[in-house]
């Protein structure tokens, strides 16, 4: 059974819509774990293979609070990323996105109704 606060940022995670990016800061305060940013990146590096309840767990919608990619520039996992991100028509440019246009700005009161913890 993986941990729970795992799944409480593994659900939260799932609720960023196709086109839109998060930072870690913004995911452990909107999982109800405020303060546990490098937590979620741990989080999100245990994602089990074929997502979490049936669901994939898009982990490259989330980003630091400098809307970065965080992994180190031209690694594997950085262009990786990067491409998920263009796919949906997310800008990266130098490895930046511009956090105004694309962040993830969730109605509340449907977080509440949708997250369940």
């Amino acid at each position: 059974m993986p941990n729970p606060r795992y799944q409480q940022i593994w659900q939260t995670v799932q609720l960023i819509p196709k086109g839109k990016v998060a930072c870690y800061g913004q995911i452990a305060d909107l999982a109800g774990l405020p303060g546990r940013a490098r937590l979620v990146g741990k989080a999100l590096g245990k994602v089990p293979k074929g997502g979490w309840q049936g669901k994939a767990v898009p982990w490259f919608r989330v980003i630091n609070s400098q809307g970065k990619v965080s992994f180190p520039v031209e690694s594997e996992y950085f262009v990786k990323q990067k491409q998920l991100l263009q796919d949906e028509q997310v800008v990266v440019l130098g490895g930046r996105v511009k956090l105004k246009d694309f962040q993830w700005q969730p109605d509340l009161s449907e977080l509440l109704f949708l997250l369940e913890f």
